[in-house]
């Protein structure tokens, strides 16, 4: 599920065609001395009177700067905080990095499943540990007991906004995570003035939670959005908003309320299904109880996660690497620490010896969601230079959305006269639109970028159109 960031959980869904104003750019080349009026005159525009820009575009193979706008000053990135997440774990814990899953034998017939953050895990790696047990002769368990200390410290980041620690999005990050935290749900127009039908994509979860359905089902000549979330404090998930009569169902997820024990729960099933039946399933520390392991599964290499964590813009996967980051930190550290915390400690220790200025950004979280982040457009463009001559360097670019092909650049810059070469990492929250990358200008040298617009009372579409115009500048740079 992508990780798109929104101060609330609405997901516009008129699926708007490729920027309208990539095709307003005037057709031909311009120098570089021309490059910075022609940038002003789209970031001065009456319509961002209000709003702050900080821009700085350079050669991929200097620090030369063509051009700069409040690059060294502090903006709220939203998800662009990713491109220092995966850049520092890249650097840190390698390519090749794998996260491991292992049940242990215990005393009197128990199971310990000891997580470990593995954000792949779903039914199929839940059936071949089950499996692995049943070659291991496992035919009951007293007592299935998770593990979910791994990661210390709080499941959900205090700094997120109330609304985003109940969406998919904002799904809780513990140790032990089965279906990224989160529940899918199917939402699907019905006749004319009727409320949408909503279908769990588990269908056992229909009966353990009540839903308040405030949606309904519109004319074909009507916007369509989605508003979903839940109560904290009993099963309640709310849908209101609209589709088109006769259209597409639409997907919506929800964060899951106790994660560790939604794992066990899930896990417990599987296992039944294979013939092994579980008396009682619970969570608590090992604390030195493991003996033999009995079965393992492996999360896909870091490569795999980086590419689902910029390319998807997963919040989950981003913060699942900050706290791994915490684990491998060169000091031991205390028993109850903030994995996350020191996560960022050790995150700021990694991009600092990448070369990557440490009073240029300040973090709060791995994803962006947080508003609490300040980068500076220099933190983003020095991480993406240095990345770019790193042992990492194809791994961290191919990681990024490719303009209109995939991922969150899919369906932008993809109605120009010329082909736009950008890979490129997308960041939204209200008020807030970024995008961060590199770009090939077929008459110029590859360039590197950050344009970030903050505190603007614009739609994001509005935002991303001015974004994608200085973009289509730099795309018909020439040297003159």
């Amino acid at each position: 599920m992508q990780g798109i960031a929104l101060s609330l959980l609405v997901l516009v869904l008129g699926r708007p065609s490729a920027v309208a104003a990539q095709t307003s750019a005037v057709a031909g080349d311009i120098c570089p001395g021309e490059l910075g009026a022609q940038v002003d005159a789209i970031a001065n525009r009456p319509e961002f009177g209000r709003s702050r820009w900080g821009i700085l575009i350079q050669p991929l193979s200097s620090s030369t700067t063509l051009y700069s706008r409040d690059a060294t000053k502090y903006f709220i990135p939203a998800s662009n905080a990713k491109l220092l997440t995966t850049a520092a774990a890249l650097q840190k814990l390698g390519a090749d990095f794998r996260i491991k899953t292992s049940v242990y034998s215990g005393e009197n017939g128990s199971l310990y499943v000891a997580g470990r953050g593995d954000p792949s895990i779903a039914e199929p790696q839940l059936k071949s540990l089950a499996q692995q047990l049943k070659q291991r002769g496992i035919s009951q368990v007293n007592e299935l007991i998770g593990d979910d200390s791994y990661f210390q410290g709080s499941a959900v980041n205090p700094n997120w906004e109330w609304e985003d620690a109940q969406a998919g999005y904002g799904a809780p990050i513990n140790s032990l995570i089965f279906n990224q935290n989160a529940i899918d749900l199917l939402l699907s127009p019905q006749d004319l003035g009727q409320p949408l039908k909503v279908t769990f994509a588990e269908p056992k979860l229909a009966n353990q939670w009540q839903i308040q359905n405030n949606s309904v089902t519109v004319a074909q000549n009507e916007s369509e959005f989605i508003e979903v979330g839940r109560e904290f404090d009993r099963p309640v998930i709310r849908v209101s908003g609209q589709l088109k009569v006769g259209g597409e169902p639409e997907s919506a997820y929800v964060a899951v309320v106790n994660p560790a024990n939604n794992f066990l729960q899930q896990f417990q099933q599987v296992l039944a299904a294979e013939g092994i039946p579980v008396k009682q399933a619970l969570v608590a520390s090992a604390s030195g109880n493991l003996n033999q392991e009995l079965a393992t599964v492996e999360s896909p290499p870091l490569a795999e996660l980086v590419r689902e964590t910029n390319r998807e813009s997963n919040n989950l996967y981003a913060e699942v690497l900050l706290r791994l980051l915490g684990k491998v930190t060169d000091k031991m550290p205390l028993q109850q620490e903030d994995t996350g915390v020191m996560g960022l400690k050790e995150l700021k220790t990694a991009l600092t010896q990448l070369g990557v200025n440490p009073n240029s950004y300040i973090l709060a979280d791995g994803s962006g969601l947080s508003r609490h982040n300040l980068i500076s457009p220099e933190a983003l463009v020095q991480t993406l230079r240095f990345m770019a001559n790193s042992p990492a360097a194809s791994i961290y670019r191919q990681s990024l959305p490719i303009a209109g092909e995939n991922g969150t650049l899919k369906n932008r810059f993809n109605n120009t006269p010329n082909r736009v070469i950008v890979q490129a990492k997308t960041g939204t929250l209200s008020g807030v639109s970024a995008l961060s990358g590199y770009i090939e200008v077929p008459n110029y040298e590859p360039l590197v970028f950050s344009i970030i617009v903050n505190q603007s009372d614009l739609s994001a579409a509005k935002m991303r159109s001015a974004t994608d115009e200085i973009v289509l500048l730099l795309n018909r740079l020439r040297r003159c």
